[in-house]
């Protein structure tokens, strides 16, 4: 008789063993972190005959939860089993792939929080390996790439973008040796690149590219088994028909696009991946309700996180906007004193002040607007606030102060 229960376990207990950790998309963020705790301890113990191979399965895990929660804890975690991984290594490639492992947190940590500095110790880390197995090889060679990529939007240096799009392209060439979850999550990072690139030049190869590598996503991740995988492919490719819709001017399309992101987008929870929910609903804000927006901020509370900053910015945003439609002074009053309170905070990073410089800004202006005076002094203040945030790599809070400094111009 089948008993679903025994054999589940089963079925994770196999799953657990294999280098391939799509599996993880099926459980829930706590679970994922449940599985890395378990993984770490299963790794000091003495008994281990395989320590590299633990501390390097600890390490993924732990970073997979910090992917979808943002938590910093768990990116140190991550790091730890990383270079407990080195120390453990026994022959001339684990040392390397544990250099690897090392840099995808350090882009790991890119992503959730900024800050150049992060590129560069991953761009020192990936210059010193030298790896001997085709799958260490194969994976060093996709780290190399998403990286280049990274520094090059950094950098907001066109021809670096082509260039990370061409070691993509090469990357992906050798991605048989990569495991199912690696070789996905490069091609999808590829499809990125392409749909970004395609549309800002109007390239329509880069454009068939994008949709070419998205349909080989969306057909390969079967809803039962790699959700995650394939509701982000879906969204991407939402996301992309509506923006080439925008373009064409073909409203029919532009709703078709906004469907297909929707659909993909439900597939994602708070609690099975926090972030990239908050994703979604960020990525069409002025849409969101204020509580949508106040549970964002309350899931996305780590210092520094980019999506915690662009929450908070998007909510005092429409808190400013209905307290002017409302005409009602006080209630700017006590935002503006929430808001500079978050300033003194101890643990504010670059991001969360830029955020905040927006938000006052903002209030200023409203405030001005009811009382029929002139702002004076917020421009140099939201010009530095978008500087800061694209230094950092927020190029969507760098755009939001500049929306807001469009603002300033007479009505």
């Amino acid at each position: 008789m089948f008993e679903f229960g025994r054999d589940l376990r089963k079925l994770f207990e196999k799953a657990r063993e294999s280098d391939d950790l799509g599996w993880l998309e099926l459980i829930s963020a706590d679970l994922v972190e449940s599985e890395a705790r378990g993984q770490a301890t299963d790794a000091g113990r003495v008994s281990n005959a395989k320590p590299f191979d633990s501390w390097m399965r600890a390490s993924a895990l732990y970073r997979e939860h910090a992917r979808r929660t943002g938590r910093q804890t768990s990116l140190d975690r991550a790091a730890r089993a990383a270079s407990d991984a080195v120390h453990a290594a026994t022959n001339a490639d684990q040392r390397p792939a544990a250099g690897i492992e090392a840099v995808e947190i350090h882009m790991l940590a890119f992503d959730l929080f900024g800050g150049p500095s992060r590129l560069t110790a991953a761009l020192d880390d990936i210059q010193a390996l030298a790896a001997e197995r085709p799958a260490t090889r194969a994976w060093s060679a996709s780290a190399h790439a998403r990286l280049n990529a990274r520094r090059a939007r950094l950098a907001q240096d066109a021809s670096a973008l082509m260039d990370a799009a061409a070691l993509m392209d090469a990357a992906l060439m050798a991605a048989r040796h990569l495991s199912v979850a690696m070789a996905d999550d490069l091609r999808l990072e590829r499809a990125g690149l392409s749909l970004e690139v395609g549309v800002s030049r109007c390239d329509p190869h880069l454009l068939d590219q994008a949709g070419r590598d998205l349909r080989t996503l969306v057909n390969a991740a079967l809803p039962e088994q790699r959700p995650m995988t394939r509701a982000r492919a879906l969204a991407m490719a939402g996301a992309g028909l509506r923006a080439l819709a925008a373009m064409a001017g073909d409203p029919d399309s532009v709703l078709n696009g906004r469907a297909l992101f929707e659909s993909a987008a439900d597939q994602f929870t708070p609690d099975h991946s926090p972030l990239d929910w908050v994703a979604v609903q960020l990525s069409h804000a002025d849409q969101a309700s204020l509580a949508t927006l106040i549970q964002c901020e309350g899931l996305t509370r780590e210092p520094g996180l980019i999506l915690g900053a662009l929450a908070r910015e998007r909510r005092v945003a429409i808190e400013t906007a209905l307290a002017q439609a409302m005409g009602d002074l006080k209630a700017l009053s006590a935002l503006e004193l929430t808001v500079k309170a978050r300033l003194l905070v101890p643990t504010l990073r670059p991001l969360d002040w830029a955020a905040e410089q927006i938000g006052l800004a903002r209030i200023a202006l409203a405030r001005a607007r009811l009382m029929g005076v002139e702002p004076r002094g917020l421009g140099m203040v939201l010009a530095e606030a978008a500087l800061t945030a694209r230094e950092q790599g927020a190029e969507t809070l760098a755009r939001s102060a500049e929306t807001a400094l469009l603002d300033l111009a007479p009505a």
